[in-house]
């Protein structure tokens, strides 16, 4: 677990510095993230299977079902992503980053991927086609290599999606580019750094 805040942290200070290219995976804990409204244009959902680490020392997994939600563009206003992590000796620790509170400058994702394990929103979509199977989806990007989908399993596609007021728990979020406008980050032992 500490390794992934550390990663995260390290991750958030080098898109701020532009040092590196935008496209990354967090995974193997749950974090919650919050948006006041999210657009994305090319939007799948199907579920699927995600691996992750459930010791310290991670060397033990556990597989966990999550919904996948595929965009292959999104736009994302006032977002915060929080990760809480345990550390022995040291106790609770918060990460909290927030990007995109300038509302003419918005967090920017292209082929974005978010396994989700819950999410609460007011949502609207256009041209939606639910029950399609997963291989027949024409609609979001294409499922990642060494993606574990459900067997047998459907998705629901839509031209585009807006969520607002979202509150999600997450596994894991993977974007071909991600841009962070406005990016802060804060570490703190204060549960009250949670975004929600």
């Amino acid at each position: 677990m500490v390794p992934s805040v550390l990663a995260t942290a390290a991750v958030g200070v080098g898109l701020a510095q532009g040092a590196l290219a935008a496209s990354f995976s967090v995974s193997g804990q749950q974090f919650k993230v919050t948006a006041s409204h999210l657009h994305g244009e090319g939007f799948a959902q199907y579920g699927g299977i995600d691996e992750v680490y459930t010791s310290v020392k991670g060397d033990k997994k556990t597989k966990v079902p999550v919904a996948i939600s595929s965009f292959d563009k999104a736009t994302i206003n006032r977002m915060c992503q929080s990760v809480r992590t345990d550390i022995p000796l040291v106790g609770t620790v918060y990460l909290r980053l927030e990007a995109g509170n300038d509302e003419k400058k918005p967090v920017e994702a292209k082929n974005l991927f978010i396994d989700v394990a819950q999410l609460d929103a007011d949502a609207t979509f256009s041209d939606i086609d639910i029950g399609v199977a997963v291989k027949d989806k024409t609609r979001g990007p294409d499922i990642k290599p060494g993606e574990s989908v459900l067997p047998g399993g459907f998705a629901q596609q839509a031209r585009t999606a807006d969520l607002y007021g979202v509150e999600q728990t997450a596994w894991a979020t993977t974007a071909g580019t991600f841009t962070l406008n406005g990016l802060s980050m804060r570490l703190g032992t204060d549960a009250k750094m949670e975004c929600y």
